[in-house]
């Protein structure tokens, strides 16, 4: 069956799928160079001349000859471009019903309310607005990476926004492929929010950490909270394939609260560094779990003694004109844009990554790595 792989940026899920073996084409916004050079890949910027939207997904994919369907970001937020994408072929992602349910901020504040994660307190367009001195943020729901989020100063928020109380912690993200009846925890890492040294500001999502450093007194129940989380909402809503979700890990004294975000039913961007870490096929994981099975694989036992991966995106501080980027890849770096395009400022340059034996080793490896993409571009 020859699958289309289709959302924002598919790259990353490319090389898994590359290596699993399976028939696929692409189709994203970007079409960097690294991916146009290893699979077959149709651009909304490069080929079809349009901008980033599901709906342009979607005309753009009517041209394109595929049997299965494979969805990810941000196509989780258009159900209805989903549902008529896969029309006629076979879907391999969450039901366009599933969606509408998870990516309901309504509908998971009131699952988590007797749940054993915590929601943060949420106030939508319709209902009364806070008083006293809490820290609100203005969300916007159909949204993705963190853009559009800003302080609340106040103001009723807009039609499809939302209150929601700022939880000061440590940011996370946690993966598990799933059957609709039970899942397996295969990551938990620390997401990079608004990272100055790579160019990010605000909330704005800029990479991940795998897998995350807390002391194992506090990580392994941890996780055993993520995993009856994972399972509640695999049960709950019929996840199916590669899920993940967002959530803070608030730190008071010797204690931990993990108050849960939102819910990604899709591929994610830290899945590459949990498929580098403990070498399990991600993609292969997602297509057979539409089959019932799912991967004998414990988070648990893989951890143990494992080193740290970290992926960045670069922003550019600066407008940039990207130089020849022929070697760009033999130095890590993917995502890789194509010599003389001009990168306009707080836009992604490239995707960067370390390794180190802890996770201080691996942040300053990550932004060395960084420095030196900026010294070989033109800022300016």
């Amino acid at each position: 069956m020859k699958l289309l792989i289709s959302g924002l940026s598919t790259r990353a899920i490319a090389t898994s799928a590359l290596r699993s073996g399976c028939d696929f084409i692409t189709l994203d916004y970007f079409g960097d160079r690294d991916q146009k050079e290893e699979v077959e890949n149709y651009s909304l910027s490069r080929d079809f001349q349009t901008g980033f939207s599901s709906k342009n997904l979607l005309e753009a994919s009517r041209r394109l000859d595929f049997e299965g369907l494979v969805y990810i970001s941000n196509l989780e937020n258009d159900p209805k471009v989903v549902d008529r994408m896969a029309q006629g072929h076979k879907l391999l992602g969450n039901s366009p019903q599933t969606l509408r349910q998870v990516r309901n901020v309504n509908t998971l504040r009131s699952f988590f309310q007797n749940g054993n994660m915590k929601f943060p307190a949420t106030i939508l367009t319709d209902e009364a607005l806070p008083k006293g001195s809490v820290h609100w943020l203005c969300k916007v729901a159909k949204s993705g990476g963190g853009h559009r989020i800003t302080s609340w100063k106040g103001e009723a928020p807009a039609g499809g926004q939302y209150l929601q109380e700022y939880i000061d912690g440590i940011p996370c993200s946690a993966s598990f492929v799933a059957n609709g009846k039970d899942c397996r925890l295969i990551g938990i890492s620390e997401q990079l929010i608004g990272e100055n040294r790579l160019g990010a500001h605000g909330f704005s999502w800029c990479g991940n950490i795998f897998p995350l450093s807390l002391p194992p007194e506090v990580l392994h129940p941890l996780m055993d909270m993520i995993r009856a989380a994972a399972e509640m909402l695999t049960r709950s809503f019929n996840l199916k394939g590669l899920n993940g979700f967002d959530f803070v890990l608030y730190t008071h004294k010797a204690s931990f609260t993990p108050y849960l975000l939102e819910v990604n039913p899709r591929y994610t961007a830290s899945m590459e560094l949990i498929e580098r870490a403990v070498g399990l096929n991600l993609f292969q994981a997602h297509v057979r779990s539409f089959g019932g099975e799912l991967p004998s694989f414990s988070l648990t036992g893989n951890l143990s003694g494992l080193p740290f991966y970290a992926k960045g995106i670069v922003y550019a501080e600066k407008d940039a004109l990207i130089p020849d980027t022929f070697g760009w890849k033999a130095k890590g770096r993917r995502d890789i844009p194509f010599p003389g395009e001009r990168i306009l400022k707080r836009h992604p340059i490239c995707t960067v990554f370390a390794r180190g034996e802890n996770r201080g080793e691996c942040w300053r490896r990550l932004l060395q790595e960084a420095d030196a993409v900026r010294k070989e571009i033109d800022e300016g």
